[in-house]
Formats: structure tokens, sequence, C-alpha cells
């Protein structure tokens, strides 16, 4: 080609490009209508939900004062369950899909998630807390989101792609609010739907969703509990040791580990129930039963409701996790146990925040084992191994950034990434898509995820 046609060539080629990415007046206006149109529609909804959090939120504190005041109530624990049972038998219809029908419903909207499932998730998480069952609180306000943002679809009347973008804005704003986590919350929606895919259709939405409803809760005067991280990188920059970064990946894959436990004990439980136990209605009644002679076995509370703090000395909770010897050695081992049993046998609330737990206390002895920070590895365990059970390793590495701060990012990024990737498909909410195999083992029992038994 002479030096006259490639100059020709090259002018053509920059005019066809100014053609294409031409300011376009109208596609502004539409991105902006489209804006507009989700702010106005989702202020509503988001306040309701930031609300509704907030309720909840010091409903928990007061039974969780009132558990510690009364010991007496533990004993309550199989009562509680049968009145829990009685009520989603006789009111619950389709709310007891509970997080799994909301994202069902996302991929394929059908009727709406129940009105219902509002009330009958709050009183039925409060009353489990009021007694002691080992639960969390992240399922109840997921659950509240998404019923609450179905029951503004009665009028707004949107059509099937809005509906399912309401349904994640509403995912996104309970997660959100409920942790203080916002931005985790909006990326949290975007991910638990298809493991190995974002779902960037609603990003917009569940940004400010997120962001509205965790103002909201912020508002009505409700904090969350804050965590401190104490390793700071010199000189402001981004910290780098290759010594604890080879830590660090070593932890990641024990929280992947403890992730898969979590994850295949809960739903086995829930299938031994199932199986052993055929009346529904007797199921948490003997998972109560089991709970209080655990207690009595072990001789502590301390795996009880949700773990974070205690009034007496010498409990190991969240909060002494962050401090070297603030955990036993089984301690997130117990933890797993108390907790699976509970939600397998039917206890409302949610998995989180026990495994917050198990990821905090199995980050504080792994510290004291690898003579690593204590700090630092009770944050990477608190928010990896919800990354490998929920197989959401971003919402994850973000939620470390915006409870622990960005100093120690890269950490919280490989751990987070390590406990995914090692966790390989198992994981707590049956209801999610896969999109991408990240593992060449089909599970650690040879199928290929417990949501294939479960369906098949």
């Amino acid at each position: 080609m002479t030096a006259p046609d490639l100059r020709k060539t090259v002018r053509i080629a920059a005019a066809e490009a100014g053609e294409h990415f031409r300011f376009r007046p109208s596609e502004q206006w539409e991105v902006a209508r489209y804006v507009v149109r989700w702010v106005l529609l989702l202020t509503p909804v988001a306040a309701a939900i930031g609300s509704a959090c907030a309720l909840f939120l010091w409903a928990l504190d007061e039974v969780t004062n009132a558990r510690f005041d009364h010991p007496w109530l533990l004993y309550l624990l199989p009562v509680s369950g049968l009145v829990i049972a009685i009520m989603y038998r006789r009111f619950g219809q389709r709310s007891e899909g509970g997080s799994n029908l909301i994202v069902d419903e996302i991929h394929e909207p059908v009727d709406g998630v129940p009105a219902r499932m509002t009330p009958l998730i709050f009183i039925g998480a409060v009353s489990s807390h009021l007694v002691g069952a080992s639960v969390g609180r992240e399922g109840s306000a997921v659950q509240m989101g998404g019923s609450i943002a179905s029951a503004f679809n009665r009028l707004f009347r949107l059509d099937s792609d809005d509906l399912a973008t309401l349904l994640m804005a509403g995912v996104a704003a309970g997660f959100g609010a409920i942790f203080g986590t916002p931005i985790a919350g909006a990326v949290f929606a975007m991910e638990v739907l298809t493991i190995g895919r974002m779902e960037y259709r609603a990003l917009i939405p569940v940004l400010y969703a997120s962001l509205a409803a965790d103002f909201t809760t912020a508002a009505w005067g409700i904090h969350v509990t804050s965590y401190a991280v104490a390793v700071v990188p010199p000189d402001g920059r981004l910290p780098f040791d290759a010594w604890l970064m080879a830590k660090v990946t070593l932890a990641g894959a024990a929280f992947g580990i403890a992730a898969v436990l979590f994850a295949e004990f809960s739903h086995g439980f829930g299938r031994a129930f199932h199986r052993y136990v055929r009346w529904p209605l007797l199921r948490p009644v003997v998972a109560g039963l089991i709970v209080i002679g655990a207690v009595f076995a072990l001789g502590t509370r301390e795996y009880l409701g949700l773990g974070v703090s205690s009034p007496h000395s010498g409990d190991v909770t969240v909060a002494t996790a962050f401090l070297p010897g603030g955990s036993g050695d089984l301690s997130w081992w117990w933890k797993i146990m108390f907790t699976s049993l509970c939600i397998g046998a039917g206890f409302k609330g949610g998995e989180v925040t026990p495994m917050f737990f198990v990821g905090a206390t199995l980050g504080n002895r792994l510290a004291a084992l690898l003579q690593a920070p204590v700090d630092l590895f009770a944050g990477l365990g608190f928010v990896s191994v919800l990354a490998g059970a929920a197989n959401t390793p971003l919402t994850c590495t973000i939620m470390g950034l915006e409870l622990f701060g960005a100093a120690n990012a890269p950490y919280f990024a490989v751990a987070c990434f390590v406990a995914y990737l090692v966790s390989g498909h198992s994981g707590i909410f049956l209801s999610q898509r896969v999109a991408v195999t990240k593992m060449p083992l089909r599970g650690w029992a040879g199928h290929r995820t417990l949501r294939d038994v479960a369906r098949h």
C-alpha cells in the first residue's frame, strides 16, 4: 500500500469512528430518564427497607439482651421452634422458600415474592434469637428487602425485566442496610445470582437502593458493630509482604474449606431432618433439645445467637477474635455445628453473621499458628468464609474494605478469592445458577453441587 493510500485509509477509518462515537443527545436523554425513573421508584422502597432493617436490628439487640438477662429463655428453644414451624405451616405458603425464592424470582419472575414474607421472617428471626438459636440476620434482611420491593410492585406494575431489577434492588438494600456496607450490598445483589457472572443490568438501581437504605437505617440512629485492623502500611502505600502474603494465601484455603463445611453441614442437617423426622413440626423441637444438651455438654453458651458480643467475660465472640487468645481452638467448629443444626431444622434468621464468627475465630487460631497479625487474620476470616460459602468473592472483598479500611486491600482480595476457588461449587444458596466452572473437581463428594442433588 502506497503512502497516499494509507493516508486515505486512515482518514476513512477516522471518519467512521467519529460517526460511531459521536455525541447523541437522544442517548444521553434516555440515560437521564432511566436514572430519574429508578430514583423516583426506589426512594420509597429503600426508605421502607431501611426502616424495616432499623427496626429489626433494634429488636435483635433487645431480645439478645433479654436472653442474657434471663438465661432460662434457652429452655423455650424447642417451644419457639414449634411455634415458628406452625406459623410458617399455617401462613407461610411460598414464603418458606426464603432467600432462594427471591433468587428464583429474579431469574424467572413468576408470581413475585409474597408480602407476608416480611412479617413472617421478622417474627421468626426475632423469636429465634430470643431463645438462643444460632442464626444470623442477613437472611432476614434479604427476605424483607425482596418482599417489600415486590409489594411495591403491586403499585408500580412493572414488566418482568423491571420486576427483576426491582427485586435485585430490594436484596441490595436489605444486605447493605443490615451490615452498614452499601457498596458491598449493591455488588452482592449482582454477584449472588449466578456463580461466575455479574448481573450488571441493574447497576444503578442496586447501588442507589443500597445507599439510600443504609442512609435510612443510620438516620434512625441504628449503627452496626465496628471492628479495627491495626496493620497499617508504611508511608501510606499499599502493603506487600511476600511472606505475609504466602500466609494469607494458606489461610484463604483454610477459610474456603471452612465455607465448604458450613454449607455441607447446613444442607446435610436439613436432609437428615427430612429423612429421620417425618413430621415437619417436630424438627425444630428435636433440634432445640439437641442444642440445649450441647450447651450443657460443652459448659458454655457462647455459641448461641449471633455471637457478636457477650456480657460474660471469657466468652468467645466475634469481637474477642480480633484479640490475641480471643478464641478457642475449636470455637469455629462448634459454631458451624450449632448454626447448621438450627438452620437445617428450620429456625429463622440467616447464616452470614454466624459465618463471621466462624471466620474470625478460625483466623484468630491461624494467626497464632502462622505467627501472623491476629486482627488482620480475624478480619480476613470474617469476610472470606462468606466469600466461599456464598460464592461472592468480589462482594466480600469490598465488604472487607468498607468494614476494616482499604490499607490491607491486597490481603483481603487474595484471601477472598482463594477461599472462593477452594470452596468449589458448594454454597448456602441452592438457587444460584452456575455460569462457569471454578475447579476441575466436581465437588468433595463426587457430585457437581448440592443444589444439583436437591433438584434431582
